[in-house]
Order: structure tokens, then sequence, then C-alpha cells
């Protein structure tokens, strides 16, 4: 009895020893360590053996394979997890190493340079960036932001209009976007604030080109739409934003003015640390028909905006006489930069 004992355990830790793959282990313990396995087979042989030593020595032997049989299917089945694990891991894996090496041919844009590095400025500040259409309706381009057909305001802004008439809508009524303002717009009817964003993108006007114009040019735009939102909040942005994107040196100012969808409405400048002023865009309170116009309640809420062109940006970050000098594929002027 005790030598098929100990052959049943022998053949049984071969095996396990032998094992590829985590079910093989399963077939093994139900084979070895089961209630109808080989060993349980042997147990209920004791009741045939003679006198009571027989029994007691067959027993422990029986008790000693299979703890052994247990430890040795416990260890082999965490060793077969652990490989299965890694070959899963090595096979699932993906390689996030961020490759960078200068680049051998060309290089961003003057432009777009200033473009990722406002976005930088501002997602530090804790805004998120916001996108839309370059063709948009007449009502996000003019009418939700307080502009009327007629309203005088229209006349500041040499708008190009587009023959695409949209299903619903009239011949004239859409337009190459003036701003990016209907990104705003759009904003505040598709979520619910409060609302920390800002809108970079082209625009386009029916400018003539000159040293401080172009018909199609660059701007973002901010908005910041939460309960209890006032001017100093507004003024307080602008000077975080001065200082982290032209540096500590750099101050700002706001000077009353008029817009018709942001009311009280601001210019904003920056002082140079030579003492100097240079006006930079327009901003003020979100004007409460713009809100409406938004389905928000401006009993309960209430924001700001301020918007700037970020070629100008771009222009005076470096020194730049003519915006038309960045678009003029020039390479002696490309190459400083």
């Amino acid at each position: 009895m005790i030598t098929d004992i100990t052959a049943a355990k022998d053949a049984a830790l071969a095996h396990i020893d032998a094992a590829t793959t985590v079910d093989e282990i399963v077939a093994l313990t139900t084979r070895y360590a089961g209630k109808k396995g080989e060993l349980a087979g042997l147990k209920k042989q004791l009741g045939g053996l003679d006198t009571i030593e027989e029994k007691k020595a067959a027993g422990a032997a029986v008790n000693d394979a299979m703890n052994a049989i247990d430890a040795a299917l416990d260890e082999r089945r965490s060793a077969l997890k652990s490989a299965a694990l890694v070959t899963q891991v090595e096979g699932e894996r993906l390689d996030l190493t961020e490759f960078f090496a200068p680049p051998t041919r060309g290089h961003a844009h003057l432009v777009t340079q200033a473009w990722e590095r406002l976005e930088d400025v501002f997602v530090g500040l804790g805004f998120t960036v916001a996108e839309g259409p370059e063709i948009e309706t007449d009502w996000h381009n003019f009418e939700a932001l307080n502009m009327p057909i007629g309203h005088p305001a229209r006349g500041e802004w040499d708008t190009l209009f587009v023959d695409h008439v949209p299903p619903g809508g009239e011949p004239g009524t859409t337009v190459l976007r003036t701003h990016t303002s209907p990104v705003q717009i759009r904003t505040m009817l598709a979520e619910e604030p409060p609302i920390y964003i800002v809108a970079p993108g082209r625009v386009f006007r029916r400018d003539t080109p000159d040293a401080t114009h172009m018909p199609v040019f660059h701007q973002i735009e901010g908005l910041v739409i939460d309960r209890n939102i006032t001017m100093a909040d507004l003024a307080g942005t602008i000077d975080a934003f001065t200082k982290a994107y032209f540096g500590p040196g750099f101050n700002s100012r706001l000077r009353p003015s008029y817009f018709p969808f942001t009311e009280p409405s601001a210019e904003f400048d920056i002082q140079r640390p030579d003492g100097s002023w240079i006006e930079l865009g327009g901003s003020g309170m979100v004007h409460p028909n713009v809100l409406r116009a938004c389905n928000l309640d401006p009993d309960e809420w209430s924001g700001f905006a301020f918007g700037f062109g970020i070629d100008r940006m771009a222009k005076e970050r470096h020194g730049v006489g003519d915006l038309r000098d960045m678009y003029a594929d020039d390479k002696r002027f490309v190459e400083q930069f």
C-alpha cells in the first residue's frame, strides 16, 4: 500500500512539474487532489488493511502525499499565472515614449507658435480649448451676440458672405465667421455652466492687407460663465495671463469701451517694461441679452469674455514691423524664428 501511495505521489509531482498551462493544472488538480482523484481512491482502500498499525502508516503516507501534491499544484499554478500575465502584458504593451528629434526641415509658422503658446498659457490657468466651424450662420455670428439685422455695430465687420443656404435658412445668412465669438455661443448652447474656455481660430474680413491688417487672420477669445463672476475676475485673469505670457515685467489695465455683446465693456492694454502701453484686445461682462439667447438666466449666471489677435501677439512678441511679412514666405524672414 505504501508503495502504491509513493508511486502515485511521484507520478503526480512529475505531471505537475511538466504542466505548461493553467488549464493543465486544473485538470491535474481534479485527477490527483479531487474527491474522485487517484489518492482519494487509495484512501478509501485503507479500510481493507489488516492491522491498525498498517492503517496508521498508510493514512499518514496518503496525507503527506496529498499535502505535497497540493503544495506543488499551488506553486506551479502561481508560476504559470505569472508567466501568462507577463506574456499578456508583453503582447498588449504599447510604446508610449514620446520621440523627439530636432526637425531637419522646416518648423512651425510664427503664428502657429504663438497659437500653441497661448493655448498652453490658458490651459495652465484652468481653461479648456473649444473649437467651432469657420462657416457660420448669421445668427451665431451676429444676432446671438446682441447684433440684430440693422444694428450699426455690424458695419465694423466687413463680412464675407457664402452662397450656401442652410436648411430652413434664407440666402445671405451664411458667412465666413468674422470672429471666434460664435464658438462661445455654441458652447453655451451645448454645455451647462460653469464654463471656462478659450476659442482660438481663423477668422475672415473684407480687409485690404497692410502693415496691421489681413483679410484672413487669427483670434483667440476667452469665455467664463459661472455664478458671482465680476469685473474683478476679468481684470485678475487678464493680469495673470499678461504675466504668464509676456513675463513678470509686464502689467495690464482696462479702459472703458463699447461692444454690443458685453456690458460693461473695456479695452485691455499691456505695459512694456519700458513703461509704454499697447492695446491688445477687447473684453467685458457678457451682455444679459447674449445669455438669454443661449437659454441662460442672467439673474443666476454671469460671466466675462475677452479676445485679441494671435497674429498681433506674434507681431508684438517678436518685434515684426509688418504683418504681411509673416505670410510672404521669404526664407530670410522665416529662418529668424
